[in-house]
């Protein structure tokens, strides 16, 4: 998958027609489902989540977990744009019903982003933030634990590598709806992580918006 500043090359938005998420989707983290009549997917039935509810754009499958990579790890920062117009393109509506207070982003450990140079999912934030005149707040959400990368852990070691990972810095308005904006949604772990700490502090809902999603059942 190529992007560039003015969008998705006309190849590839024809290679990506079939990876888009389509209902039927799970009611909960947003997956597609195979099946009209099932509501949720085979892991919000088996696992309990501290988020409402969330969206993705793409199922995480080639070209699309490409192009994440290459926005990740190799610089190509101009990618945000392209994903964010695709996210709000799909997802404006839903958004807007959401009426969130405020954004969000799964934010970086100091060591991890110094060596990066970026994190991915503030710049995405960033421009979600922009096309949709929503706030985003870049400080209050601190990752206090450089955790193992997620795709490197098991079911349980998931769990434990996020444990105590995130921190709140200040606090916020009690009764406040967020969205957490991040890349890709596996097991929903990192937002969960995320959500237990929002909601324990005073949040109301909790959102998440992604660029691709795992495949669902």
């Amino acid at each position: 998958m190529r992007a560039y500043r003015t969008g998705i090359c006309p190849e590839c938005q024809e290679k990506l027609k079939t990876f888009y998420v389509r209902e039927p989707r799970c009611m909960r983290c947003g997956k597609p489902l195979r099946l009209q009549e099932k509501e949720y997917c085979y892991d919000c039935t088996r696992e309990s989540h501290f988020f409402d509810a969330g969206s993705s754009v793409w199922v995480h499958k080639t070209p699309v977990s490409n192009s994440i990579y290459q926005f990740k790890y190799h610089n190509q920062r101009a990618f945000a744009q392209v994903f964010a117009r695709e996210i709000v393109a799909q997802y404006e509506n839903e958004i807007r019903r959401w009426n969130p207070d405020v954004l969000l982003h799964v934010p970086l450990h100091k060591k991890r982003k110094r060596k990066r140079g970026y994190n991915q999912s503030e710049l995405l934030a960033n421009e979600i933030g922009a096309l949709l005149n929503l706030p985003v707040e870049s400080g209050l959400l601190v990752r206090t634990k450089n955790t193992k990368p997620q795709k490197t852990q098991g079911h349980t070691g998931r769990k434990d590598n996020l444990r105590k990972a995130f921190a709140l810095k200040y606090r916020f308005p009690k009764g406040s709806t967020i969205i957490v904006v991040d890349d890709i949604y596996t097991t929903g772990n990192t937002i969960d992580a995320i959500a237990f700490l929002l909601k324990n502090a005073g949040a109301e809902k909790v959102y998440f918006l992604t660029i691709s999603i795992g495949q669902g059942y």
